[in-house]
């Protein structure tokens, strides 16, 4: 075997062990909890609890323009831009709010409370409490894109219909991984349900 054959096969091993440790990696983030009410044949229903967000709104509607703008301001307050220069611990998913603007928030970890979240340096953010809320939830793999998110939002909202369940609100998009994570990626689309 050549030097460089060796070198590729020894690349490829090293990034399929690497992608697999940061599946695993983002199995273990802390994430909301909730209660499967009922599982459908193309969606769940799902019951979450009282939660604390860092929110941020773009002026777009569009994922694709909206998600890594968001995605940097809110980042910033949880890496240290607040008034403690205090981490926060990262969660997922992140969602986003796909109204005519977008809302990405970020679910503070359990731990603290609105007493205990430092101030953000930045009036981009937004610290809120979100009361329990009750959601039909469809899970699709990959990376997501705005074609993607409009696909699965359209069967979602179809499914739902077609069980009889009223639904309100905008559609809320989740993403659970890091944009380098290739291997077992995670999104959901959900809509709020009476």
């Amino acid at each position: 075997m050549s030097k460089i054959s060796y070198f590729i096969s020894i690349s490829i091993v090293l990034l399929i062990l690497s992608q697999f440790f940061m599946a695993y990696q983002s199995s273990k983030i802390e994430s909301p909890k909730y209660t499967l009410l009922k599982a459908y044949d193309e969606f769940e229903l799902r019951q979450y609890g009282s939660m604390i967000v860092a929110q941020t709104v773009v002026k777009s509607k569009s994922y694709e323009s909206s998600s890594s703008n968001g995605f940097r301001t809110v980042a910033n307050y949880i890496f240290g831009g607040n008034d403690e220069k205090k981490k926060i611990a990262m969660t997922s998913p992140v969602i986003m709010d796909m109204g005519d603007e977008t809302k990405m928030s970020f679910v503070m970890p359990k731990e603290h409370s609105m007493a205990s979240l430092p101030e953000p340096n930045s009036d981009q953010i937004e610290i809120l409490r979100v009361s329990p809320k009750k959601y039909a939830v469809l899970t699709f793999p990959g990376y997501a894109n705005n074609k993607k998110i409009a696909k699965y939002s359209k069967k979602l909202l179809a499914s739902v219909k077609s069980e009889g369940i009223e639904t309100f609100g905008n559609i809320q998009f989740m993403g659970y991984n890091a944009p380098w994570q290739v291997l077992g990626r995670k999104n959901e689309v959900a809509i709020e349900v009476k």
